[in-house]
């Protein structure tokens, strides 16, 4: 059964038949109380204070009203006043606190099953990146420790590290092993660069430290890390990560590189699909790219997404149940969306800018399309104070705009998919049996 929600839902529904596509919008608006201000009987002070009992008086009378004035204009509780303003339930969206990856790769990176050992490295490398936002007096010491400790477990878990590397890659991981310890790029490099108190170099260095954390935990990552519930099994499903090439191609006008130099009619985007948080939408979605059922398709913008035409009549598409992955637990939810207003969070989030992710199904937001997905231009201005879309956790997403993303806010609607590849991942694509293969099966 699906949760209630409380506040602002944005789902993409299909075309209508006048061709107007637009998102259906549910909102309900946060009732502010707002208290009666009465004029004090008394407003001077009273003859006989001293000096300094007046002055803390004025200073009391200045603070409360400062405290009603924010009370009325601020949408959050104050200490000792009415809290009932926004429920405690709600207070995820609204807590700047709130920590979900802020860029595809960061999300891609922590979704991979790996190594507990890989695990804590990369925890203890990704808080130095919230460390380097700090503008001024940045803890480097704090950042040193944290490098001390990812080389601590680096050098005291090589042997499981290595462990979990299959056979046949073994050789890679070493070499990468290596590099990630004292290659140039490396975690002794990234002590030296904190040393030197050199912000530009840390973050460089940081982020090649992180590329070889990620390469490795995919190593370790063969497979899916859980088995699928026996309904799916029949599923097409993607056990690993995939990259797929999108050309798109503008109906009128033309593509300007972000960085200057010529417009072109075309440009093309890579997006890496991730089957080890959604085997079952990257399955399907993977199925169709390579029958080039997305070549030719047409593209339409609505509020904050760029989605593409329900082309579910003319292919043969699987109807994927929703598939959304919470964050600490380690295999996926089916048909149950997240209520991120008690704290529940997904892997994959949908807040960040060039998400992909399935819409719903005509009949059932249980259910994905079998065919039409999405790409979020998430815009803070309309998410809460944490970061956070109204919509998070309700869709599923399964991947992440790596490359060509500043040619997501140049498509227009009239543009076309021109063509849609499977560049990577193939060889992780496992196709059930034809026969088995039922648009609308949940079971055999």
């Amino acid at each position: 059964m699906r949760r209630a929600k409380k506040s602002l839902f944005i789902k993409p529904i299909n075309q209508t038949n006048s061709g107007d596509f637009r998102f259906r919008l549910h909102s309900t608006s946060n009732k502010i109380g707002t208290k009666e201000l009465k004029p004090c009987c008394n407003s001077s002070i009273d003859s006989k204070l001293n000096p300094f009992e007046a002055g803390s008086k004025n200073l009391e009378k200045l603070v409360a009203t400062i405290l009603i004035c924010v009370q009325v204009w601020s949408p959050l509780p104050m200490f000792g006043l009415d809290s009932a303003y926004i429920s405690p339930a709600e207070a995820v969206l609204y807590s700047p606190d709130t920590k979900v990856p802020r860029t595809g790769e960061l999300a891609l990176r922590r979704a991979i099953p790996a190594n507990p050992g890989m695990k804590t490295i990369q925890a203890s490398l990704e808080d130095i990146s919230y460390l380097l936002r700090i503008p001024q007096r940045k803890p480097y010491g704090t950042m040193e420790s944290n490098v001390k400790k990812a080389l601590k477990v680096a050098m005291d878990d090589k042997d499981s590290i290595l462990a979990s590397i299959p056979a046949d890659l073994k050789d890679k991981g070493s070499e990468m092993y290596a590099s990630l310890v004292d290659g140039k790029g490396g975690l002794q490099a990234l002590i030296t660069s904190i040393k030197k108190q050199d912000p530009d170099k840390v973050s460089i260095g940081l982020a090649s430290s992180l590329d070889t954390v990620a390469e490795l935990e995919l190593l370790q990552a063969s497979g899916l890390s859980f088995l699928l519930p026996e309904q799916y099994i029949n599923y097409p499903r993607l056990a690993g990560r995939g990259t797929v090439e999108i050309t798109i191609e503008k109906g009128e006008g033309t593509f300007t590189a972000e960085a200057g130099g010529d417009q072109r009619k075309s440009a093309t985007i890579q997006v890496v699909i991730d089957g080890y948080s959604a085997p079952l939408t990257t399955g399907n979605f993977a199925k169709l790219v390579t029958s080039g059922a997305y070549d030719g398709v047409k593209l339409n913008t609505v509020n904050q997404a760029v989605i593409t035409e329900d082309g579910s009549g003319k292919v043969e598409g699987v109807s994927v149940p929703l598939e959304v992955m919470p964050s600490g637990q380690f295999e996926p939810l089916y048909r149950t969306p997240l209520s991120v207003q008690d704290g529940e969070l997904p892997v994959l989030p949908l807040s960040v800018y060039g998400a992909v992710a399935m819409a719903h199904s005509e009949n059932s937001d249980e259910y994905s399309s079998p065919y039409q997905f999405f790409f979020y231009l998430y815009d803070k201005r309309n998410s809460g104070l944490g970061g956070l879309s109204f919509d998070e956790g309700q869709f599923s997403v399964f991947g992440y705009t790596t490359a060509g993303r500043d040619i997501l806010g140049q498509i227009k609607t009239g543009d076309i998919i021109k063509s849609a590849k499977l560049i990577e991942g193939q060889d992780r694509l496992i196709l059930p049996p034809q026969n088995n293969n039922n648009n609308n099966s949940s079971s055999t």
